[in-house]
């Protein structure tokens, strides 16, 4: 039976679904604050694990003050403090984890995205409409927060201070303070009013300390074969395999808020002839792609080159260096994780 192949599918998400899928993904379904286990040695992810905890409580008390002043006197009542928590910190020290955490500690209404979900509501729904679903939650989770272009930050800016005023919290991870949001990437300077009325939203939290997923681990698998890769595409029931250079061309017809959708019931990604992306419009697209695959714990077996190769030095010195160096934790991890599969050729 031939392996499906992810450049076959084209996933698509219905308006009315945009809002109802904002939801934590599979790998975080069952986190808590309880599950959240501090590096000894790193104090500010203990100290992160008590602010994150007093701001999802401080929500829900705001929620409920909210539900009985309106049925009171038809007007929410004020509340003191920033309406933003910020969670920053390299990759790899659990900030999505307790991001999450919080989601599951507040009550609905809630939603819960990526950046560039978010941004993909908007342009589907169009701003009014998208203020108007938003506005009456507890709680917007944003994960992966970062500006790469003028255009993303007038439009979060915006968005966020509508929302905030109707009384909706936010919290957010990102590898990049608020005030520093777009440094290297576009003129921040000419938009330093619209990213500094954005950073005033937020209380920042710090999380310290190395990347968990490679504390004292092996280094990652070498690349298959092409003969091993097909033979491991085959041995795995809902497995898929795909040409690298054909998967990336198919990432460029897609927006990337499809990509989890894209991978959404494989139960393995085999790609051949993996090789440094040609170009950061790739590059990029290979990050959110990684992204998805990690959200959902989908392991990752290669030939051609590692996935530790998949960013040039040039693309590593630049302003997206956090977001390649992510990537490349991520799809390490889930390169382990295919290869303690016992159905690995071997």
């Amino acid at each position: 039976m031939p392996v499906e192949k992810l450049t076959a599918r084209r996933p698509e998400i219905g308006a009315d679904e945009l809002i109802t899928t904002l939801v934590p993904p599979p790998r975080f379904d069952g986190v808590r604050f309880s599950t959240y286990v501090p590096n000894p040695d790193e104090p500010s992810q203990a100290a992160a694990v008590e602010a994150c905890s007093a701001f999802a409580e401080r929500v829900r008390q705001a929620g409920a003050q909210r539900s009985g002043w309106r049925a009171l006197f038809g007007r929410k009542q004020a509340d003191p403090g920033k309406p933003g928590l910020y969670l920053d910190g390299g990759f790899g020290v659990g900030k999505t984890h307790l991001l999450a955490s919080i989601w599951h500690e507040v009550p609905e209404p809630k939603s819960y995205g990526t950046f560039v979900e978010l941004t993909h509501v908007v342009g589907a729904l169009g701003f009014a409409e998208a203020v108007r679903r938003l506005s009456g939650h507890r709680l917007l989770a944003i994960d992966e927060f970062e500006l790469d272009d003028p255009g993303d930050t007038m439009l979060v800016n915006r968005l966020l201070r509508e929302l905030t005023d109707a009384g909706v919290y936010v919290a957010a991870t990102s590898n990049t303070l608020p005030d520093k949001l777009g440094e290297g990437r576009f003129a921040a300077e000419d938009f330093l009013r619209e990213i500094q009325a954005l950073s005033a939203k937020f209380s920042v939290v710090r999380v310290d300390g190395p990347d968990y997923r490679h504390r004292g681990l092996p280094k990652p698998p070498d690349p298959l074969t092409d003969d091993e890769l097909v033979a491991s595409a085959e041995a795995r029931p809902g497995a898929t395999l795909d040409d690298f250079d054909a998967l990336c061309d198919h990432l460029a017809s897609l927006h990337p808020s499809r990509y989890g959708r894209l991978v959404d019931g494989v139960s393995a990604v085999h790609l051949r002839g993996v090789r440094p992306a040609p170009d950061q419009a790739i590059a990029l697209r290979l990050v959110a792609f990684a992204d998805r695959l990690y959200d959902r714990a989908i392991p990752v077996l290669v030939s051609g080159g590692s996935p530790a190769e998949l960013f040039t030095p040039e693309m590593l010195a630049g302003g997206y260096r956090k977001k390649y160096l992510r990537a490349v934790s991520r799809l390490t991890a889930l390169a382990r994780d295919a290869a303690e599969s016992p159905a690995v050729p071997g």
